[in-house]
């Protein structure tokens, strides 16, 4: 089978049509240059280039694989490049779970990063709550999570990305709504509350029970939902009133009122950059250089 050497060889030939100036052109002398035609030859089966004394004329089939050396050649070429990248941290892949809450806020960030720090890097998203991204940077099939904290572990890395306020979700028309200026914690004990899974969506269950904890506040816990978006549609419905991340106010819905929450922490919302400590994915950490 033929080499990368002989075809190099073959297309400096053919497109000089004169073995001198084709082996000046591969800084090499003339007889290990006219060797390696007559092995490509061989290999072949076929006779390449019509040679007299004069002249070098490609044959039928030296024109025919004229075009195949070439293509062959870009494609090594394209291989030792993409290869060069991926180790360097320019292109590869790039897997990214978040949160549906944080698709509203540092998403966004993250992606313009990493069309600037690896845009030759293939970027797969994975929506996931915090558990299932702990899960999958467990298992080495996600290379970062935006997850929310505290999140702790030996192998883990850590990085604070976002703090947000809490906002309240009204359903218009709500007593609540009329209030002038940000809204009091004790506003809403007795209030139909649309709350957090203590499972799926276990921080932000916490975080609100803390609060109405140290605030000596009961609100009625209507239903227990993990997802941000689903709350919004249920108090949009007029099911409840909600507590919810600052960039949930991005999601626009026609029957529900946001409003500022005063609080003993202004942005007690956290959210996290993670990866495992052990991971090799040279594009991760040039992204991380970049964030």
């Amino acid at each position: 089978m033929f080499t990368l050497a002989q075809l190099t060889s073959f297309v400096a030939v053919a497109e000089e049509l004169h073995f001198t100036r084709a082996a000046e052109r591969l800084r090499m002398t003339q007889p290990p240059l006219s060797r390696q035609i007559r092995q490509l030859e061989n290999d072949l089966g076929v006779q390449l280039l019509n040679r007299t004394n004069k002249s070098v004329r490609l044959t039928p089939a030296g024109r025919a694989f004229l075009i195949e050396a070439r293509g062959i050649l870009r494609q090594s070429e394209n291989a030792a490049l993409a290869v060069r990248q991926v180790s360097t941290g320019e292109a590869g892949s790039i897997t990214i779970g978040f949160t549906a809450a944080s698709a509203h806020s540092m998403l966004g960030t993250l992606l313009r990063t990493a069309r600037e720090a690896v845009p030759l890097a293939e970027i797969v998203l994975r929506e996931m709550v915090t558990r299932d991204q702990l899960a999958a940077l467990a298992d080495n099939s996600l290379d970062l999570g935006l997850i929310r904290p505290s999140v702790t572990g030996p192998d883990l890395r850590t990085r604070p990305a976002v703090r947000e306020q809490l906002l309240a979700a009204l359903p218009a028309g709500h007593a609540l709504t009329a209030r002038e200026g940000a809204l009091r914690i004790a506003d809403f004990h007795g209030q139909e509350l649309l709350m957090y899974s203590p499972t799926e969506a276990r921080y932000f269950h916490e975080l609100l029970i803390s609060i109405f904890r140290t605030a000596h506040v009961t609100p009625v816990y209507s239903q227990y939902l993990s997802q941000v978006h689903s709350i919004l549609a249920l108090v949009n419905w007029g099911l409840g009133v909600a507590l919810v991340p600052e960039a949930a106010a991005q999601l626009r819905y026609a029957d529900i009122v946001f409003k500022p929450v005063e609080l003993p922490i202004p942005e007690p919302v956290e959210l996290d950059l993670v990866w495992r400590r052990n991971n090799d994915n040279p594009a991760l950490h040039t992204l991380l250089r970049h964030l």
